[in-house]
C-alpha cells in the first residue's frame, strides 16, 4: 500500500503557510488597511518569500477576499441564527474579544471600500445589505411569535441596528479601552424594551 504520510504532511505544511498569509495579513490590514501594505510587506510579516505567498494567493484582491472569507467563517461559526436577535446580540462582545484582528480588519475594509472602484465594494455592499435583510427577518419572526410589537418596522430597525455594529466596531478600534461589554449590555437592554410588546394591544 502507497504511503501517503509524506503527501498528507506537504499538505498540512501548505495549509499552515496559507493561514500564517492570512493572520499575517489580517494583522497588518487592521492597521493599515489595504492601501497601505503590500504583497512583499505581507510575505515578510508571514515568514515566507514573495513567491510563497503568490502560491497561495495570486494577487493582492484574491487575498483580500481570503481575508474577508476568513470573517464570513469566524461569524458564521459562532452565531447561532436560531436564537432570538437579543440573544444573539448579547453575544457579539465575546466574538470581538476573541478575534480582534479579524474584527479591526473588517472595520478598516469596510471603510476603505465605500467607493464603488475599490476593489471590495460589491462584496462589502453585498454583505451590508445582507446583515440587514437577516435582521429585519429576525424582527418579523419576533413579531409572529408576539415577543416583538408588531407596529414597528423591520427593515427601518434593522438598518438602525446593523449601523450601532458598524459604528461600535470603528469605536473599538480607534479605542480599544471602550467598556464593550457593558455597552453591549445597554443596548440590547435598550433594544429589547423598544421591541417588547406594548401592554394592552394585541
Amino acid at each position: 500500500m502507497t504511503d501517503e504520510r509524506p503527501y498528507a504532511a506537504l499538505l498540512a505544511k501548505g495549509e499552515d503557510r496559507r493561514q500564517r498569509i492570512l493572520t499575517a495579513a489580517q494583522r497588518l490590514l487592521k492597521r493599515h488597511g489595504w492601501r497601505g501594505i503590500t504583497l512583499g510587506r505581507i510575505a515578510r510579516e508571514a515568514g515566507v518569500s514573495p513567491a510563497g505567498l503568490l502560491h497561495h494567493f495570486e494577487s493582492k484582491e484574491a487575498l483580500l477576499h481570503a481575508a474577508v472569507d476568513a470573517r464570513d467563517a469566524y461569524d458564521e461559526a459562532h452565531a447561532d441564527m436560531d436564537a432570538d436577535l437579543i440573544t444573539q446580540l448579547e453575544s457579539v462582545a465575546e466574538r470581538f474579544h476573541r478575534a480582534p484582528d479579524l474584527v479591526g480588519m473588517f472595520a478598516v475594509l469596510l471603510v476603505e471600500n465605500l467607493d464603488p472602484d475599490d476593489p471590495l465594494h460589491d462584496r462589502m455592499f453585498g454583505r451590508y445589505r445582507a446583515s440587514v435583510r437577516t435582521i429585519a427577518e429576525g424582527i418579523r419572526r419576533g413579531q409572529r411569535a408576539g415577543r416583538y410589537r408588531a407596529d414597528l418596522d423591520p427593515d427601518v430597525k434593522a438598518v438602525e441596528i446593523v449601523a450601532f455594529l458598524n459604528g461600535i466596531e470603528t469605536s473599538w478600534l480607534l479605542d480599544p479601552s471602550i467598556p464593550l461589554t457593558e455597552v453591549f449590555t445597554e443596548y440590547t437592554g435598550s433594544l429589547a424594551r423598544q421591541l417588547a410588546p406594548v401592554a394592552g394591544t394585541p
